[in-house]
């Protein structure tokens, strides 16, 4: 207990151990020297980037530097003048009105004052006459007049009028290359259907309408030999 002249009172045994002689307590440290290392440590730290900094900016730039002149090549300009050319570098035109066109003209000031303009369509250019081909079919000779031998004409066929007989004749030559270029004729006789038109070839003798008749037939042709 405190005394009234305000003394402490102290026990016997409890004396305060506030350390040994020598040791040093860490909360009663100052705090000076850990700032400093660590003030130290940042600042050689930012040096050390701001170094890398630079760096890497010197190769960026240089290589830079580097692709612009290895990109160009060509000679260096060495500040010299060009010479001006001789000729002069104003021409006066040959027509200088300028060139007019046909076609071309006042007409669209006219018509906005309210005159009228007649228009006039170019004459039209002639399409040329085509040209025969080869490949046009050839018209079939006249008909033979006068009778043939016995044995030497091939019938391929009976119509009932001779313009039935003409268009037969038209449309075999087309069918089949046995009568290109043979004679024809028609002959007119009587059937029991009535009058027919008997279409026929001439062979020119009897064996010459034999082998004719066959090649129709080797065709598909019908034919009978007269």
């Amino acid at each position: 207990m405190a005394g009234e002249d305000g003394d402490t009172q102290t026990y016997p045994g409890e004396e305060l151990d506030l350390g040994r002689d020598g040791e040093s307590l860490p909360w009663l440290e100052s705090v000076d020297d850990d700032d400093g290392h660590e003030q130290g440590f940042d600042t050689t730290r930012l040096i050390g980037i701001g170094l890398l900094m630079i760096v890497v900016l010197g190769l960026i730039v240089g290589g830079i530097w580097w692709a612009t002149n290895s990109a160009t090549g060509g000679p260096e300009p060495d500040g010299s003048l060009i010479e001006a050319p001789t000729e002069p570098y104003r021409v006066r035109p040959e027509n200088e009105g300028g060139k007019t066109f046909a076609g071309t003209g006042d007409t669209s000031f006219a018509v906005g004052e309210g005159q009228t303009r007649e228009g006039r369509l170019a004459p039209a250019t002639p399409e040329p006459a085509a040209e025969p081909t080869d490949d046009a079919p050839s018209q079939p000779a006249p008909p033979r007049s006068g009778p043939l031998p016995a044995g030497t004409a091939v019938q391929v066929g009976a119509y009932s009028s001779r313009a039935d007989a003409e268009t037969g004749w038209s449309t075999l030559i087309r069918q089949t290359e046995v009568l290109s270029g043979v004679d024809y004729r028609i002959v007119e006789g009587r059937a029991d259907i009535g009058t027919v038109f008997r279409l026929q070839a001439a062979a020119g003798d009897a064996a010459n309408a034999r082998r004719m008749c066959q090649a129709l037939n080797g065709d598909g042709l019908p034919c009978t030999v007269k």
